[in-house]
């Protein structure tokens, strides 16, 4: 029971209640100075000290020591010195080595006002700011400069203030964290760690300025994630614009209406203004979007319905209204509530207007067929593979998207033999009409050497994004309430 207690000559142990007193002494061994390191076993005097220790069956310890104070030999040096314990008295310290690593466990996992209040459960009685002042003491670990990091941002208050993590990219141990995400932020710390090899980064600009300027001959590696997860953007882009064309293959109808309409006249004022947009009052990123489409037809799409509480009861409405097309809406309203419906008068106006209860709703979006394109085809269904060769079948357009998608699939696997197969990649891309693709090429040439590192070398950003997921779950556990200082300290502790 008190066991961690060996050093020392226990007395007596009292049984108070609400708290057990253990009354102990030292050993009358020699002492050593902390000054001059000589021994000394002459007692000027003593002096008691009381520390807690681990709780035993739910209720506190209190540990009452007699120390002694001890004359040193040495002339010139203190008068006196008192004794210490090592291993279970610290000096300055109210708590036993032992009950203060617990507290650390406890407060490293939890930090302030959580930690607080378990270790209360614990009978270990301590404030939120005790917790605090014992985390920020528990040390950082100091390792060494790793030849390869990985470099990323997170938010400390989203959309306004960022900082930067780094890491070791081989055994994934946090390295530091930095106040900012700025290029001059970052390269100060690279310039002050010298021997980084390999830097890994996402698709951030600051980020590789600062790596350029700091670190010329270091290899910079993209991040594989990022890189696809921009070419599905593309690729859902494609897919939208072809819309006109393996609707067709499932009688699903376009958009119609004032809505087409005006989509129509805005592409001809793109074509016939690009060189004055600012005319037309849109977005510089609306206006690229209507810019690509070398076509009117390619701006529509299909529509993309969500589950309505009217769809039970269309084939009731497509009967009426083909047996009598005047009927008023509000008598439809009145029929279908009598058979349950529990909608609202405007939600029956609007399914009609849309045209829902005279078509049957596509029972594919661009969202989907986007996504099976860019499946792995083992994990298709039988069903998924005869549905996606015909509507890739639509044209020829869609026919080279799901070829250059799944050659660019095999990219992701790091191969020595990716980089010549990257090349011949973006000139086959950009020998088909996919502009789409075109602009996810030329993102790919601002970057080149770091997305042909990332193809080529087994280093990735992955575990730097790990890291920033368990730091939004450390923000969120103290609602966001941790300044950097000890936002940083718990990032660092792991």
């Amino acid at each position: 029971m008190f066991s961690g207690l060996s050093p020392l000559v226990i007395e007596d142990v009292v049984d108070e209640g609400e708290r057990i007193v253990v009354r102990a002494r030292t050993p009358q061994d020699t002492a050593v100075c902390p000054v001059c390191g000589a021994s000394s076993g002459r007692v000027h005097g003593y002096h008691w000290r009381t520390v807690a220790d681990t709780p035993v069956d739910g209720r506190r310890v209190v540990v009452r020591v007699r120390l002694r104070r001890l004359v040193c030999p040495t002339r010139g040096c203190r008068n006196t010195f008192r004794e210490q314990v090592p291993g279970v008295l610290e000096r300055y310290q109210r708590r036993t080595a032992r009950l203060t690593r617990q507290v650390m466990a406890v407060v490293k996992e939890l930090a302030g006002r959580a930690g607080a209040r378990l270790l209360a459960i614990l009978a270990v009685g301590m404030s939120r700011h005790t917790a605090l002042r014992t985390l920020l003491r528990i040390p950082l670990p100091t390792g060494r400069v790793p030849r390869v990091i990985g470099v990323d941002d997170f938010a400390l208050r989203r959309r306004h203030r960022y900082a930067t993590v780094v890491i070791d990219a081989e055994t994934h141990e946090r390295i530091d964290v930095l106040p900012d995400r700025t290029a001059d932020t970052l390269e100060a710390w690279l310039r002050e760690h010298p021997g980084i090899e390999v830097v890994c980064r996402d698709g951030s600009a600051t980020y590789a300025e600062a790596i350029r300027r700091a670190l010329p001959d270091a290899v910079q590696v993209g991040d594989r994630w990022h890189v696809w997860h921009n070419l599905c953007e593309a690729a859902l882009s494609e897919v939208k614009a072809h819309s006109s064309c393996w609707a067709t293959v499932l009688d699903a109808p376009l958009y119609d209406g004032p809505r087409a309409q005006t989509t129509l006249e805005r592409w001809h004022q793109v074509h016939d203004l690009l060189e004055c947009a600012r005319r037309l009052q849109l977005a510089l990123n609306t206006v690229k979007r209507y810019a690509r489409a070398d076509r009117p037809e390619r701006m529509l799409r299909v529509p993309k319905y969500r589950a309505s509480l009217v769809d039970p009861y269309r084939e009731h409405l497509r009967t009426r209204r083909a047996e009598d097309p005047a009927v008023p809406v509000q008598h439809l309203f009145e029929e279908i509530k009598s058979l349950g419906f529990t909608g609202c008068p405007n939600l029956l106006h609007k399914y009609i207007n849309q045209g829902r209860a005279d078509a049957d709703r596509s029972h594919i979006s661009a969202r989907r067929l986007a996504r099976m394109l860019l499946t792995r085809p083992d994990n298709l269904k039988a069903e998924h593979h005869e549905l996606l060769a015909r509507l890739t079948a639509a044209c020829p357009e869609m026919t080279q998207l799901a070829t250059r998608i799944r050659t660019f699939a095999q990219l992701l696997k790091p191969h020595p033999e990716n980089a010549d197969t990257l090349e011949l990649w973006i000139v086959q891309v950009r020998a088909v009409d996919l502009p789409h693709l075109h602009a996810f090429t030329r993102g790919l040439e601002r970057d080149r050497d770091a997305v042909i590192a990332a193809f080529t070398l087994p280093y990735s950003d992955g575990p730097t994004e790990g890291v920033n997921t368990k730091t939004k779950r450390i923000a969120r556990q103290m609602h966001g309430r941790a300044g950097f200082t000890l936002l940083r300290h718990r990032i660092l502790l792991g």
